[in-house]
């Protein structure tokens, strides 16, 4: 019986195989890791850095304005309520203190401070909506061409929903009859959550127009001028495919 031969080419081509199938693995795994890291960069480093960047924004308008967080301070007892009017079933009619005007903010400076009791939010606003200089700090950014808090109008802001803070990850939970303060160092301004859209399109401008609506689902807004606060972030969550809007109307202020 003859023995089969082997070529010594044969064998140097199976172990240069081998080693570039080990060569390949080592390069997946390596890959791999490096994704897992920048994953864990993006969902929590981010995070932690721009919820510690805006707690200390927070504590400073406060020391600036020498006032007590919102929260504690809250818009209970004691906080003259604005006139009601007929317009959009019983929208406030602020006093002359309100409806003055506010100072323009600067870009990107953080002005005023929202919070949201439900959620546990406490977060600086800051003027504009700029990625880089204003979201991702951890801040919630004003819509440049809305109104400001108090005005007649829509005072509409946007924050991210997933990292730099996530400061609206959980606003779908929110429910007619939440409060939401802003705190200006002018004012305390309270909302109540009145309306929410689930889901439209990253375009529809509509939904923080004066009289918010929407322009691609036109059930869901409001037919009449009034006083309103809009939120809005990116859903379904870890996308920016379509944005989620939240409504309020303006119900009390108290001047500082």
């Amino acid at each position: 019986m003859r023995a089969p031969v082997v070529r010594h080419s044969t064998r140097r081509r199976r172990a240069v195989g081998r080693r570039v199938l080990w060569s390949c693995g080592e390069l997946l795994v390596t890959v791999g890791v490096v994704l897992l890291l920048l994953v864990a960069h993006q969902l929590w480093w981010t995070n932690r850095q721009a919820q510690q960047n805006a707690e200390r924004e927070v504590q400073a308008l406060e020391r600036e304005w020498g006032t007590a967080a919102p929260s504690e301070a809250g818009a209970g007892a004691g906080a003259p309520r604005v006139a009601a009017t007929p317009a959009e079933g019983g929208a406030p009619e602020p006093s002359a203190a309100l409806n003055s005007p506010h100072p323009q903010p600067s870009w990107s400076q953080a002005y005023a401070v929202l919070v949201i009791p439900r959620l546990g939010l406490r977060v600086p606003v800051a003027e504009g909506v700029s990625k880089p200089e204003v979201l991702n700090k951890g801040y919630v950014g004003h819509y440049e061409d809305s109104q400001q808090p108090g005005q007649a109008g829509n005072f509409a802001l946007a924050g991210h929903r997933n990292t730099h803070g996530e400061p609206f990850r959980y606003i779908n939970r929110l429910k007619p009859g939440d409060e939401i303060s802003v705190e200006t160092k002018a004012a305390l301004y309270t909302y109540v959550v009145d309306k929410t859209l689930p889901q439209t399109s990253a375009g529809d401008g509509g939904v923080i127009g004066a009289v918010p609506r929407s322009g691609v689902r036109p059930a869901y807004g409001y037919s009449e001028p009034g006083y309103y606060i809009t939120l809005t972030t990116c859903t379904p969550e870890y996308t920016s495919t379509y944005r989620l809007v939240v409504w309020g109307k303006l119900t009390s202020m108290r001047p500082r």
